[in-house]
């Protein structure tokens, strides 16, 4: 077994999308340059940053003190990564110039043994390296090593990836198994990743060794932590106790191998099965991937929020058990679901398998989103399923549940992290094999991959039509495969798959989700995908305490939640009939103009105005109105539901 697929490349592919096109330019004409101004420290009113200023200091070029969190310095990483990603989008010259002064800086700021991270570098330079298990060193050279890679491959500029090859080489010289070398790993996972991209970017086996090693030698020995720990006599976060420390928190509890269950902090985690995956295919680990598979299914089947959110313990923003997802005190962090992308695009370039792409689907359009106001201005950690205003965001145990988004956090891992997604878009719409070109998203676009240009024309997510244009590079034969969203029913006639406009048998084609189209292809053959777009009922598996007797809506990839501000007062009240019809329109006017949004017949329970009443609430017609999950909270503090109870 090795990696099937090869990702495209994110400067090849040009998206114009109707859906897609409008939350890029907003990321990159307000989110990167307002970012930008956080980190620079001149946005008055949100939660200061400092991250450049910290490197500035320990650069020399400034005076001061170090301020922030211990991993500031990957909120630059992630920022200059997607800057790097935008400039294959849309080439600023201006901006790029700022991104290549800010490299400049770091690179003054790396250390002659090639050490960087400002924390240390400023504040406690006699404590580097002594606490892995809190102070995030390692999680900010993945991030680092991620941004050098993607500003050299949409620059040509090589400068940080020059950096990052120092950065990673200091730290081959300090950890590994050989003696004389710290047997340790990194107590939030993320370097993994960095050093896979390290290696794809240099050829260079020894990145790749590495990020095995941190890999493997993960739960080897559980107590490694808490040995740490007692050595170094202190801790970075509250008092310094030498009570024994909770290592599924970080996934050090057992192997890689060994582990079945997601447990602990769902970043952490996610981050750990990305690299996981991106070696197993990459070094055609067999039993790398069926641990990598375990582990997908324990997420997807049964730790999963239905919008794609990721972690359902607010405390340590952890996974919680086994369907145990709690809707208003979820905690479903922006970077979970991010993160979930990751893993999906790794496992699908080791297996193309439909069951991948349809995560993929389901965050981008849901759960990842949503952490950003549709005016780019404003973002969510935290993303719930229900919202109550007066209880959300202000009463123990909700507090981190907020109903409205804030401009920025002290805490910042979230904007950035979504800026280098969205700018990233391309690379997660197609691979390619030696023989197979295959379509993983129906965005708008125009692409030019190895075998052929591919251009694609679509509505979706409102409308269920998509059609490729096939411009072929090769005489040779090859095959198109597209997936197809696993809400189609391939048994409906009015699913059709044609190339010039001639009738193929989908369902002989169809397999893994992806239907294959195998010709020798002729300039402008045009291959189009139709299929209905109806709303659909989904139902919660009944170990899901919370969702009893509710549903949720859904149209394509898309999940609907019901708002105070459409429905009125006690949302709770309303029920949705067994026989839905409900009708899907294009909002034409106000924050919500061009999404679309589900008008329905439905109910209202009125009952007693006493606390309790031996007398049954009635039920009165009502006329309801969903709106997409990542709209909500668009239009000021109101309720907010998914899963709405059905009638009986």
């Amino acid at each position: 077994m090795s990696k099937a697929v090869r990702e495209a490349d994110n400067g090849k592919v040009r998206i114009a999308d109707s859906f897609w096109s409008r939350i890029q330019e907003k990321v990159i004409d307000i989110v990167i340059p307002f970012q930008e101004k956080v980190l620079n420290d001149e946005v008055p009113g949100v939660a200061k940053s400092h991250a450049i200023e910290n490197f500035r200091i320990a650069a020399g070029l400034s005076r001061g003190e170090f301020y922030g969190m211990v991993f500031q310095d990957s909120d630059v990483a992630k920022w200059l990564e997607g800057v790097a990603y935008s400039l294959t989008v849309k080439p600023d010259p201006g901006l790029e110039e700022r991104a290549d002064d800010i490299i400049d800086i770091i690179e003054k700021a790396q250390q002659p043994d090639g050490y960087l991270d400002t924390y240390f570098i400023v504040k406690e330079p006699q404590h580097r390296w002594q606490n892995l298990h809190e102070c995030h060193e390692l999680y900010c050279a993945g991030h680092m090593m991620e941004a050098g890679v993607a500003y050299a491959e949409a620059t040509g500029k090589k400068k940080l990836l020059h950096v990052v090859e120092r950065l990673a080489d200091h730290i081959i010289d300090r950890f590994g198994p050989e003696e004389g070398k710290e047997h340790g790993i990194p107590g939030h996972q993320e370097v993994e990743i960095g050093l896979m991209k390290l290696y794809r970017a240099t050829g260079k086996e020894k990145y790749k060794d590495m990020a095995r090693y941190f890999l493997e030698e993960r739960g080897k020995n559980p107590d490694y932590f808490y040995q740490e720990k007692l050595k170094r006599g202190w801790q970075h976060w509250g008092q310094y106790s030498t009570e024994a420390l909770d290592v599924s928190y970080n996934q050090a509890h057992r192997t890689v191998y060994e582990q079945e269950e997601a447990v602990g902090h769902a970043v952490r985690a996610l981050y750990m099965y990305t690299a996981m995956a991106d070696l197993a295919g990459t070094d055609g680990d067999k039993r790398l991937y069926q641990a990598c598979r375990r582990l997908w299914d324990n997420v997807v089947d049964k730790k999963m929020y239905i919008t794609g959110g990721l972690g359902g313990n607010s405390e340590g923003e952890a996974f919680s058990g086994n369907y145990e997802l709690p809707n208003d005190m979820a905690y479903a962090e922006t970077c979970a679901s991010i993160a979930m992308v990751f893993f999906a695009h790794r496992m699908l370039e080791t297996e193309p398998d439909g069951v991948y792409a349809d995560i993929i689907e389901k965050e981008l359009y849901n759960s990842t989103i949503s952490g950003m106001q549709l005016d780019g201005k404003k973002y969510f950690y935290v993303n719930p399923l229900e919202c109550e205003p007066g209880v959300s965001g202000e009463l123990f145990g909700y507090k981190h549940s907020l109903p409205v988004r804030p401009g920025w956090y002290a805490c910042a891992c979230c904007p950035p992290n979504l800026v280098r997604l969205v700018t990233s878009l391309g690379k997660y719409c197609w691979s390619e094999s030696d023989s197979v070109i295959y379509s993983h998203l129906m965005i708008g676009q125009s692409a030019q991959l190895e075998k052929a240009d591919v251009t694609v024309e679509t509505k979706y997510p409102w409308e269920g039509e998509t059609v490729y244009t096939v411009m072929p590079r090769t005489a040779e034969a090859f095959t198109f495969a597209i997936h197809i969203p696993c809400y189609v029913n391939l048994d409906d006639e009015r699913v059709s798959l044609t190339v010039n406009g001639e009738r193929l048998d989908i369902r002989e084609r169809e397999k893994k989700g992806y239907v294959y189209i195998t010709r020798k292809w002729e300039a402008k053959d045009a291959v189009a995908l139709r299929f209905p777009m109806e709303v659909r009922k989904a139902y919660a598996n009944q170990h899901v305490r919370e969702n009893a007797g509710c549903v949720a809506l859904l149209r394509g990839p898309v999940v609907y939640c019901f708002e105070g501000v459409d429905n009125g007062e006690t949302i709770q009240s309303l029920r949705i009939p067994k026989e839905l019809k409900a009708e899907a329109y294009l909002c034409e006017e106000g924050v919500l103009k061009g999404n679309v949004l589900l008008k329905m017949e439905g109910f209202r329970m009125v009952g007693s105005e006493a606390l309790y009443s031996e007398k049954p609430p009635v039920k009165e017609k009502a006329q309801l109105t969903a709106i997409p999950y990542y709209t909500w909270a668009n239009r000021g503090e109101n309720q907010m539901r998914v899963w709405m109870q059905e009638s009986v």
